[in-house]
């Protein structure tokens, strides 16, 4: 079997040796005569895989003591809902980085629950976000509930270089596409949370790194399930987890360690993208990048070309030699490129190749 190369948005490309040990392991894990998704979420074997990925995940992120790690179900979306319901306190507001389509989702979630703030916006008339704001762009509040940023857009392809600050208020993160793709001070932020489907794992695992006081602040007039202090108390399995994703999650990350941890794949994604946006800088006779340079992401490069039919027709093409996922989000249009972890060197190279030699 050939393998494509796989650049889509999410759920995404998985590791190879993550993928051909799970191939190994489907029927029989470690000996038990079943498969680990048929293992009980109770079972000694199971638990034995979860504490493993949890222990890495700490690990290769290097998340203190002062902070739990919880595996819960919903994606980031539930997260916009989640974050304020439980860090929102009646009379309080929280601060919001709108800089594209996810931050806008979080926001009007949180109003909802209670009240909050666009401390700062790049939306264009067109409804399009073609940059990140600087920190003095940011108009803060410092009796903010928590400040919540967006650190990487994969729909436009933005990604703050360096994640703005909120002195004294908990900084919230969503960092769903670049979660350790790029070193990243834990000890600094409040909460983080991230979808798995990107640069972790399989979708149906959220990540969500919180700094314990926060739980213990957290709100208790909501729903049992929706506290963060339930899932801390049960160490996220207070109901029945996805069993496989976790595991795959952790298959994802004794790759990473292997490969020596998230400054190394860092350097990597910083050469894929660098090789990326040269040749579309080189053939700017036929791509166009609209993303500010400073605030071109790294992990979702996106383009265009003249008109949406000669997109449609360079999608065609890449799409029959073997590059699968071009095809940018609905609501932009143009092409995306999302180089995650584990997008190989090689399939940039092979992008590159081909978007050096096509013609219309």
């Amino acid at each position: 079997m050939t393998r494509v190369h796989n650049f889509s948005a999410g759920p995404s490309a998985l590791p190879l040796v993550a993928l051909e040990r799970a191939r190994d392991e489907m029927l029989d894990y470690a000996g038990s005569g079943m498969s680990i998704m048929e293992q009980s979420h109770r079972a000694a074997v199971y638990e034995g895989v979860h504490d493993e990925a949890l222990a890495l995940i700490r690990e290769l992120m290097s998340v203190p003591d002062t902070h739990d790690i919880l595996l819960l179900q919903g994606g980031a979306s539930q997260q916009f809902a989640q974050v304020p319901m439980n860090l929102l306190h009646p009379g309080q507001s929280a601060d919001y980085v709108v800089t594209g389509v996810w931050g806008k989702k979080a926001i009007k979630e949180a109003k909802l629950v209670g009240q909050a703030r666009v401390a700062a916006s790049t939306e264009e008339s067109d409804g399009k976000f073609f940059r990140v704001p600087s920190q003095d762009e940011i108009k803060l509040d410092a009796q903010a509930a928590f400040f919540h940023v967006t650190t990487n857009n994969t729909v436009m392809g933005t990604q703050f270089s360096h994640v703005p600050e909120s002195p004294g208020v908990p900084v919230v993160l969503d960092a769903s596409s670049d979660i350790m793709g790029r070193p990243l001070d834990v000890a600094k932020y409040g909460l983080i949370y991230a979808g798995a489907q990107k640069n972790l794992g399989p979708s149906g695992i959220t990540v969500v790194i919180i700094d314990k006081q926060l739980i213990e602040t957290g709100r208790r007039d909501i729903p049992y399930f929706f506290q963060y202090r339930t899932h801390a108390e049960a160490k996220s399995l207070s109901n029945t987890i996805p069993t496989f994703g976790v595991y795959m999650l952790r298959n994802v990350m004794l790759w990473l360690k292997e490969l020596g941890g998230v400054s190394a794949i860092y350097k990597i994604n910083q050469e894929k993208a660098a090789r990326l946006y040269r040749v579309l800088e080189e053939r700017s006779d036929l791509y166009q990048l609209k993303v500010e340079k400073e605030s071109r992401s790294i992990m979702n490069v996106t383009w265009n070309l003249a008109t949406a039919e000669a997109e449609k027709a360079c999608v065609a093409a890449a799409t029959k030699a073997g590059l699968i996922g071009l095809k940018g989000h609905r609501i932009v249009g143009g092409l995306r490129a999302s180089i995650y972890n584990a997008v190989p060197l090689s399939s940039v190279d092979a992008l590159c190749e081909f978007l050096g030699n096509y013609r219309p």
